[in-house]
């Protein structure tokens, strides 16, 4: 029996921090997660100082994810030994068993190709907190600013969907109203350069999703 997974708020987490001032403003704004990425090829990593500097920073009840890409089981363990993480993103092609080897929640990321089953995806990983569905692209990974047809996302699901790939404030009640995630996923669509996160920008984000939340609980 599938479980219904719809929520009365849509939750929000900003990825690929780097300085810590941007990520005490987005919590601040009101965000729920924020997102590191311990991936060397990204212009976005970062390294265990920064990453203890960033959340040495952070007040209580904000989530603190990792995101890895097909990273060496040791090197996570020194990140997972070295820093305080309370999920980990695994946005390569990690199986199962490596992603639940590691002894806390996870996420997995998805990449959207149009052959893709998300509920085939679902069932490949049962042990994950949640699927995130993020566009397919074969070289990088995440943080491209291009978004997949939302339409590919079934309504009934048997796992918490985050949606992202290409969100900005201009598209994310749309996107919202068209998926139902249970949360979205935003990184370069709040920066004013990869990794520099732009104040404006992520509260003009967070209000576009209240404002689809307000527009929602009005109307039923």
């Amino acid at each position: 029996m599938k479980t219904p997974y719809h929520f009365r708020r849509t939750r929000v987490k900003i990825c690929g921090f780097t300085r810590k001032q941007d990520a005490i403003e987005a919590v601040r704004l009101g965000v729920d997660a924020i997102g590191l990425v311990f991936y060397p090829n990204s212009p976005r990593a970062v390294g265990i100082s920064e990453a203890r500097d960033i959340i040495g920073s952070l007040p209580p009840f904000v989530s603190v994810v990792a995101l890895f890409v097909d990273e060496q089981e040791q090197i996570i363990r020194d990140v997972l030994n070295s820093v305080n993480i309370d999920l980990i993103q695994f946005h390569g092609n990690e199986c199962r068993e490596e992603c639940e080897s590691f002894g806390i929640p996870y996420i997995k990321a998805i990449g959207m190709r149009d052959s893709l089953d998300v509920g085939t995806a679902a069932r490949s990983y049962p042990s994950a907190a949640a699927l995130l569905l993020d566009v397919w692209d074969p070289q990088k990974k995440g943080g491209t600013g291009h978004q997949f047809d939302w339409n590919h996302v079934p309504k009934q699901r048997d796992i918490p969907i985050i949606l992202a790939g290409g969100l900005t404030v201009e598209n994310a009640g749309l996107a919202i109203a068209t998926v139902r995630p249970y949360a979205v996923d935003v990184s370069s669509g709040v920066e004013t350069a990869k990794g520099i996160k732009d104040a404006d920008k992520m509260a003009l984000f967070l209000a576009e999703v209240n404002k689809f939340e307000r527009t929602k609980f009005k109307h039923g």
